[in-house]
């Protein structure tokens, strides 16, 4: 609701004034998206800065998180930002971290009026840096874009929130809900396109998680194999209590070039963990759930939380899709069904609940729905 009153105060400007706002902060939010994936702890930031109506220079969040959108835009700009327009997707920051704060940059580099989709919730910002532009002289209108960049952000805002990553569930499902053969056996359930699909999303997001299930059954590598974008791949991250991950798997057998975490159980034998160190993976250790025989998953995502994930691919299997549905640990489903069914041996997609958990649940409404080909995307979020 606060986003819709934000953007209403818009309905004030001219048609043409606001019309060129909305062209600008749409562009930024579109930079802005270049970095996901790639820019954690930070938030992916798209920043445009116009001059008279023309772009002069454009920012986005930088790989690793620096440099911020706003001084790489402000660089191409050079003496253009003088006397300009800035158009940011997320509040500029106001605090000292690895780098100095944006809102400085701003001030320094003589920008007229700032148009910021919206606040930070980080308490280090949290309205501080709009504040500091408003104190310099520049005109802040904040609002505009503000239910889209709330949607990219949202895995910043969960970290800094809730302490966890915004978690995506991924489930590619057969014509009568099952995403596997008998025995657990893997079958193409989807075609090209839906796995192109896929693919890309891991490149959007900064770690995907499986079970040691998956991990036994299918021995996938997780990495982004899209032409061009394998160093996009995100972090990699099993959840196995008893480390029975093999050394021979292509997870193991990678992690020295793209990072492999897995989650293990205190009680799991150390042994096991040392030859996982040895081949390059990360081995985190949770104590024993008090509710089931696996790991208790808050505990993962509060600690993926700390180590800078803020948008967490959960792909499988069956049981893990399930723990985390049941859990209400979902923020977004990305639901690909295939056009034929597998049958009733099959492994059903939720294990033991039904997918009407997820496309008839409370709490997740339809965002989005279209076809790839034969097969079909449905995006389901909390509203």
């Amino acid at each position: 609701m606060i986003f819709r009153i934000l953007e209403d105060q818009y309905a004030q400007k001219s048609k043409d004034a606001k019309a060129a706002d909305q062209r600008f902060m749409a562009l930024a939010l579109a930079l802005g998206r270049r970095g996901q994936g790639r820019t954690w702890p930070n938030p992916a930031v798209g920043a445009v800065v116009v001059q008279d109506g023309v772009v002069v220079g454009r920012g986005w969040t930088q790989a690793g998180g620096r440099p911020h959108a706003e001084p790489e835009a402000l660089r191409r700009a050079g003496e253009a930002a003088r006397g300009a327009t800035l158009y940011v997707t997320l509040e500029p920051c106001s605090h000292f971290g690895k780098s100095p704060p944006c809102a400085d940059a701003v001030i320094a580099a003589g920008i007229a009026r700032v148009v910021s989709a919206i606040e930070d919730p980080n308490p280090e910002v949290a309205g501080q840096g709009h504040a500091r532009l408003r104190a310099a002289g520049i005109t802040v209108d904040i609002g505009l874009g503000a239910l889209e960049a709330a949607h990219d952000h949202a895995g910043h805002f969960r970290r800094v929130r809730d302490k966890r990553p915004h978690v995506i569930l991924k489930l590619a499902v057969s014509s009568d809900d099952k995403i596997a053969a008998a025995g657990r056996r893997p079958v193409a359930i989807t075609g090209e396109a839906a796995r192109a699909r896929v693919h890309l999303l891991r490149a959007q997001c900064d770690a995907v998680l499986v079970g040691i299930g998956t991990v036994i059954a299918d021995d996938p590598l997780l990495t982004c194999r899209l032409p061009g974008m394998e160093p996009r791949s995100p972090v990699r991250v099993v959840l196995d209590p008893r480390l029975r991950i093999s050394g021979t798997s292509r997870l193991v057998h990678t992690a020295r070039e793209t990072p492999l975490w897995v989650m293990a159980s205190e009680l799991a034998e150390a042994p096991a963990a040392m030859k996982l160190g040895a081949a390059g993976a990360q081995v985190i250790r949770f104590a024993p759930s008090k509710t089931s025989s696996g790991l208790d998953l808050p505990a993962v995502l509060h600690a993926l939380a700390e180590k800078g994930i803020t948008r967490l691919l959960v792909e499988g299997g069956a049981r893990v899709a399930s723990s985390f549905v049941a859990a209400g640990l979902v923020d977004e489903v990305r639901l690909l069904r295939g056009p034929d069914p597998i049958g009733t041996d099959g492994i059903a997609a939720l294990d033991a609940l039904s997918l009407s958990a997820i496309t008839q649940s409370p709490a997740l409404k339809v965002r989005a729905s279209e076809r790839l080909e034969n097969d079909t995307l449905t995006i389901y979020e909390r509203p």
